[in-house]
Parts: structure tokens; C-alpha cells; sequence
């Protein structure tokens, strides 16, 4: 099993790797089969276009700017490409046009507000995050199709995809890499040889890319890490989305830095964390660290570890590789999708992924790494994503400071335990996905339970 680093963490914009960046992603790839369809069949009638958006999508896709997401995917713009971008201007533009361009001489009628359709009335049975896009001709009928499924974390599955697949995933086979560990047990086994699992990571990685690449692509996903705090450091204001929430992290952060002596890890984590996540609520850039509600996790933990504790360029490289490991194999074994586990897959994950890295620059052995991240894990089974309003504000800003917390408090019991603990990480993982299997549907992003029905009735 292989997912690559450098697609675990990607760089794009907020407020949702499942919600927002997936939809936008699987846009763009409808408009590239509407351009081939129209390339192979030239006389080929067509003059719309619709995504029906279902399940998860459907119920916080509003909160979450799903129907902008799609609009912006159809018009060709990718995640990455908008960071730093003015999103709203473009948005508006784009709601103005009402019309598409399929090709340079070739534009359907393309209506957001009426052709993004927010159908609650049914989910696909392959995953709550379905949307349908279809091409139509000017009687209204269908002349082609294609089914995505938004998996989180910015993966995107066509319908076939994953029907054909064990676990929801791109990735390549087992027998491609040289350290093809598909679980914590082969991760562990495979080690034997006095390898880190930093070092397993590159190793598999520089099997597709050079190392110039793989360095720079991590180099690239850290300042984006670096830059999200410091934006989110410095910014301050309400919060879009109709809760009128303020920004936090910049007050809070002032605090500590004019009272250093009062301050504890505790808050300049949350500091970090929940900057990250501010910038993630106002649709600004992040990195999928590994989904965008969980993204202040890993960036607070190690940003801590490079300011505070004096973290080097190759640490924070290996932090980046040991996290990754982690995070491929908790989402090929079970999910990192809010609305498929609800948040253990997404903050939980991110501790996990955060426990393990800081383990690991921390001098720990391969078993403590695993241990770290078990017990990280372990202390977020069972947690619901219920968001208010289908917003990623509450309580998901504050949620990603205690994750942080948590995972650093992992990787230092961890470091000073022997390795040897009575839950391994497998365990743990197959726990959560069980637990998200029989979580009701009312707590995983459908904003239908939980503190998104609570706060309307205080």
C-alpha cells in the first residue's frame, strides 16, 4: 500500500477537504470529460450542465461552500491555484455569467443558483459524500453522466473507482514499493532492519519521484503550513458564514508573546492550531493535514517543535514523512472523512499523524512512533462531527487546539514508556472504523445532531 506524501498533504483552499476541495476537484474533471466528449463527437448538442450534490454534501454543503467549490471546478480552477486568491470576487463573477465554457467557441447554460442542486432526499450507498454531474442537451435530456465520491482529504473516486476497490482509494500496489507496509504489525516487522519509518517513507517515495522533487514538495507543504499560521496570527475580524464568530488566535497569541512567563504549551499550541483553522473558516489557504477541519493539528504541533524547541529543516522532513506513514495507513484501513467516521477520522487522525511525527524527531524508536500514535488516536474514538450551522467553526476551530494538545501529550508518554503498550495501533484503527459504521447518521457532518441541533435550542 502507497499514498504518497505529497498527496496526503495538499495545499488548497477552505473551509473543507471533503466538502469543499473534493467537489472542486471532481468539477474539473467533469469539465475535462465534457471537452473530450466534445472533441470525439463534434456535432454533440449540448447546452447544460447540473451537479446534483447528496448525503453529506447535501445537508452541509451550504455551510461548507460546496455550491461555490463546484461553480469554480467547472470554470477550471483547481484548489492549489486559488491560494491567495480573492475567492469571493471570483465567485460573484462567476454568478453573474450564468454560462459555461465547455470549449473556446463552445459555452451551455450554467446557472449556480439553479443548476447545483442540494438533494436531501437520498444518499449513494458507496459513500455519504456523493454528487452527480450531467450534461444535457436543450430538451433537458441527459446525453452523458459521471458519479463522484468525495472520500476526504481532497480524494475524489468516480463511481466505477470505487465499486472496484477494497478500500476507497488511488494507490499504487503493494508490490511496487520497497517497504509496502499496509498495516502498523508489517509497518513494525518491516523496520526489523534498524530503518525508521522516515526513512521506509522516502525510500517508497523515491520509487516515483526524484528527491529533489520529494524534498521540495515537502519544503513547499511546510511553508504553506508556516504561512497559514502567521496569516492566521495576524488577522482578525468575524468569521464568514452567519454564526458572526470572532477570530481568536491573533488576541491570544499577543497575550503569550507580551506574557511569555504566563504562558504554557497548552496555549501556544491552541494559538497555532486554532490560527490555522480561522484561515481554514474564511476560505483561505491550508494544507489537508489530513483534511482541512483537522489541518491546525499537525502544523501547530510542529511548528511549536521548530520555534520553541528549535526543530531543523531535516526534522521537520522526517516529522512530515513519520505523519504521512501514519496517516496512509489510517485511511486505507478505515477513513479520514467526517461524514463517513465523524471527526475521530478527521481530528483524530490528524493527532494521530502529529503524535507519531513528533515522536519520531523526538528521538523515539519505531515502537514508541506506533505507540504514540495509538494513544493519540485511542483518546478521540466515538467523537461526532456535528458543526453548527454546517459551518467548520464550532466547535471545530477549538477542536483542532485540543487535538494538538492531545497528541502532544501522546508522544511524550509514549517517549517516556518502552514501546510496549495492550492496544496496537491496528486495533485502534479497526476500533474507529467500526465506531463510525454504527455512529448514527445524524453525527457524521450532517449538522442533523449533536451541537448543531443543541445550540438552536439554548
Amino acid at each position: 500500500m502507497f499514498i504518497s506524501a505529497l498527496e496526503l498533504f495538499k495545499i488548497g483552499v477552505g473551509p473543507s477537504s471533503s466538502h469543499t476541495m473534493g467537489p472542486m476537484i471532481a468539477a474539473g474533471e467533469f469539465l475535462k470529460l465534457c471537452r473530450s466528449e466534445l472533441e470525439k463527437r463534434q456535432a454533440l448538442p449540448a447546452a447544460a450542465v447540473h451537479c446534483i450534490l447528496k448525503g453529506s454534501l447535501a445537508y452541509t454543503g451550504k455551510g461548507h461552500g460546496t455550491d461555490r467549490a463546484v461553480a469554480l471546478g467547472l470554470h477550471g480552477y483547481t484548489p492549489a491555484s486559488l491560494a491567495g486568491t480573492d475567492v469571493d470576487a471570483l465567485v460573484g463573477q462567476i454568478w453573474v455569467e450564468q454560462a459555461l465554457m465547455l470549449e473556446d467557441k463552445h459555452s451551455v447554460a450554467f446557472s449556480p443558483a439553479d443548476d447545483i442542486i442540494f438533494d436531501r432526499q437520498e444518499t449513494l450507498p458507496q459513500h455519504p459524500n456523493g454528487m452527480v454531474f450531467e450534461l444535457l442537451n436543450a430538451s433537458g435530456q441527459r446525453l452523458f453522466a459521471e458519479t463522484y465520491f468525495s472520500i476526504g482529504g481532497g480524494f475524489v473516486n468516480t463511481l466505477a473507482e470505487i465499486d472496484s476497490l477494497v478500500a476507497p482509494l488511488k494507490m499504487e500496489s503493494a508490490t511496487s514499493c520497497p517497504y509496502p507496509f499496509d498495516s502498523a504489525l508489517s509497518m513494525l516487522e518491516m523496520s526489523g532492519g534498524g530503518l525508521s519509518i522516515a526513512a521506509m517513507k522516502r525510500i517508497n517515495e523515491l520509487t516515483f519521484i526524484p528527491e529533489q522533487e520529494l524534498n521540495a514538495g515537502l519544503d513547499a507543504i511546510w511553508e504553506a503550513m508556516q504561512e497559514c499560521i502567521r496569516q492566521g496570527l495576524d488577522a482578525e475580524g468575524i468569521l464568514p458564514g452567519g454564526l458572526e464568530l470572532p477570530r481568536r488566535a491573533r488576541s491570544l497569541h499577543r497575550q503569550l508573546v507580551g506574557h511569555p512567563d504566563h504562558a504554557n504549551l497548552n496555549d501556544w499550541l491552541c494559538a497555532y492550531a486554532m490560527a490555522v483553522n480561522e484561515e481554514n473558516a474564511a476560505g483561505h489557504m491550508v494544507v489537508t493535514a489530513p483534511t482541512n477541519g483537522a489541518a491546525g493539528v499537525i502544523p501547530a504541533v510542529l511548528y511549536y517543535f521548530v520555534n520553541h524547541d528549535g526543530g531543523t529543516e531535516e526534522q521537520v522532513r522526517e516529522f512530515l514523512l513519520t505523519a504521512s506513514a501514519i496517516g496512509g495507513l489510517i485511511k486505507h484501513r478505515s477513513s479520514i472523512s467526517g461524514a463517513e467516521v465523524g471527526c475521530q477520522g478527521e481530528v483524530g487522525s490528524a493527532a494521530a499523524m502529529a503524535a507519531a511525527g513528533l515522536c519520531a524527531v523526538r528521538g523515539g524508536t519505531v515502537e514508541e512512533i506506533e505507540n504514540a500514535a495509538e494513544i493519540a488516536l485511542e483518546h478521540h474514538l466515538g467523537m461526532t462531527c456535528d458543526p453548527v450551522n454546517g459551518l467548520v467553526q464550532v466547535p471545530c476551530i477549538e477542536r483542532n487546539g485540543f487535538g494538538a494538545i492531545k497528541a502532544y501529550t501522546a508522544a511524550s508518554l509514549a517517549i517516556r514508556g518502552s514501546g510496549q503498550h495492550f492496544m496496537p495501533l491496528d486495533g485502534c484503527i479497526a476500533a474507529m472504523k467500526q465506531t463510525g459504521i454504527e455512529m448514527s447518521e445524524k453525527f457524521k457532518e450532517t449538522a442533523l445532531g449533536g451541537l448543531a441541533v443543541s445550540v438552536t435550542e439554548c
